[in-house]
């Protein structure tokens, strides 16, 4: 650094702006590559990433973000100033230039440097191109560096805005209406979720960072919006793991006059054509067969998908029949090696049991319905079981990554099952949800799909911080930041 550091005073020295301004480009560098001609004339601009000879003449890589090319810097091809900023240039700087294309001796594309623009001088240095930047903590934490530095992760991150813009598109194309709803709001539903609190100062009260969207979305439906949907973030202040980020986005999707059955036809849609879309933009690759590769595992992909029930595969797996009245939950929990606590209630046991048992073995998509219905306070009994609900949860790859109901938009019946909700796990009951209800909702089909969860899917990533930027991550000691920073 500190090597840098007097280059860039020397080129201070000469008069020169080490972090210049706007720089017009006529190419980028794939287009180039692509559509090469000899001689074409041609501006560039982009981050030095190797250096070969310090002489007279030398060879640099630089890399743009479509790509990587070679340049040849010549003393006698340039000007003198322009020849004695190259001299003080490093890996690491960010150049402009203008020049011609032309093949080297090996058939190497090429561009002969006529002009060079220093637009960034880079003070610290990029690691050791042996060994690259291999630490994950240190790439989640200097993601930037990341980038500079490991291609596949600026590919992952192109396919997850491909993702996400393929996302709207599908839905725009099916009528619906993209909406936003509140972030900060004054009651925490939608979900079992802890929230984060804050306080708003201009009204002395305190506010929850949603943990989901659904309520507010639900009031569109009685509003007289009929096909609509939110991508966007939400927040809950629970564990982190390979799968869980405490602000993670969701993609939640409502449809009036629908059911969950509509919702399953238009999930098992939509994934498939995004992996039609990642397959067109050459992001993806799928087998004839609609295979694709998720670390260790195969996973087919072709329609229709499996339907089980939810009591019946918890029975498959483990020879324990859950729907009995009298069973002994807690009794059961313990025989089958459950960490247990003593206030936990039947639908903690259920879920431990099925993530246990159940869930590592749900590899190729499989829609699990007919949830028991105190699981379900916001969705549809089913008419020839009340003790069931109209409601799916999608797992592919051993994850879940979609949920979905039959709205329930009974007022009544609403009304109850916050009641019951209250006394059981505290809390209040949010009476404009209520209201709105009582106006009249239409029935409707409401679909939830964890968006990071399908891009890990979908880009072959097994942990949920291989595609986010910025994930969470535990605070640095002051040691750390200290060897960071060195």
């Amino acid at each position: 650094m500190q090597d840098r550091l007097t280059k860039l005073r020397k080129i201070k020295e000469m008069g020169i702006e080490p972090y210049g301004g706007r720089f017009t480009r006529s190419h980028k560098i794939k287009q180039l590559i692509e559509d090469f001609r000899e001689g074409t004339l041609t501006r560039v601009s982009g981050r030095i990433m190797a250096l070969r000879g310090h002489g007279k003449a030398a060879f640099l890589d630089i890399q743009d973000e479509s790509g990587r090319i070679q340049i040849y810097v010549k003393k006698d091809d340039i000007e003198t100033e322009d020849f004695l900023l190259f001299k003080n240039l490093d890996i690491g700087d960010i150049i402009g230039l203008e020049g011609t294309l032309f093949l080297t001796q090996k058939g190497e594309k090429t561009i002969k440097v006529r002009r060079l623009f220093l637009l960034s001088k880079s003070l610290r240095p990029l690691p050791e191109k042996w060994h690259g930047l291999k630490d994950i903590e240190i790439r989640y934490r200097r993601r930037s560096l990341d980038l500079i530095v490991n291609p596949v992760t600026k590919e992952t991150f192109l396919a997850r805005a491909e993702i996400i813009r393929e996302i709207r598109m599908f839905l725009k194309r099916r009528g619906f209406v993209e909406v936003e709803t509140p972030m900060l709001q004054s009651l925490a539903g939608g979900a079992k979720a802890k929230p984060f609190v804050t306080h708003y100062n201009a009204l002395n009260c305190d506010v929850y960072l949603r943990i989901a969207p659904e309520i507010y979305l639900k009031r569109l439906l009685v509003g007289g919006l009929e096909k609509i949907y939110e991508l966007s973030r939400n927040f809950r202040n629970e564990g982190i793991s390979t799968v869980h980020n405490p602000e993670f986005t969701m993609l939640e999707v409502y449809e009036a006059y629908a059911d969950y059955t509509d919702m399953m036809h238009l999930s098992e849609e939509l994934i498939i054509n995004l992996v039609n879309a990642l397959m067109g933009a050459g992001l993806r690759s799928i087998s004839r067969e609609a295979k694709i590769k998720w670390g260790d595992k195969e996973i087919n992909l072709s329609p229709p998908w499996t339907k089980v029930s939810f009591y019946d595969v918890l029975k498959r797996e483990t020879g324990i029949d859950f729907e009995k009245e009298d069973l002994d939950f807690k009794g059961v929990g313990k025989e089958l090696g459950l960490q247990l606590i003593e206030i936990e209630s039947p639908w903690v046991l259920l879920n431990k049991v099925f993530e246990k048992f159940v869930q590592p073995k749900l590899v190729h998509p499989t829609f699990v319905i007919d949830y028991p219905t105190f699981l379900c306070p916001l969705a549809k009994r089913k008419k020839d079981n009340p003790k069931l609900s109209e409601r799916f949860e999608l797992f592919i790859g051993g994850q879940e990554l979609a949920n979905a109901y039959s709205e329930l938009n009974d007022p009544l019946e609403q009304r109850k099952r916050f009641e019951e909700q209250v006394l059981e796990q505290g809390g209040r009951i949010d009476q404009d949800f209520l209201a709105a209800l009582e106006q009249g909702m239409p029935p409707a089909g409401g679909l939830g799909i964890g968006v990071d969860r399908l891009i890990m899917l979908l880009t072959d990533k097994s942990s949920i911080r291989e595609v986010l930027l910025f994930p969470q991550l535990k605070p640095v000691k002051k040691t750390e930041t200290k060897e960071l920073k060195n």
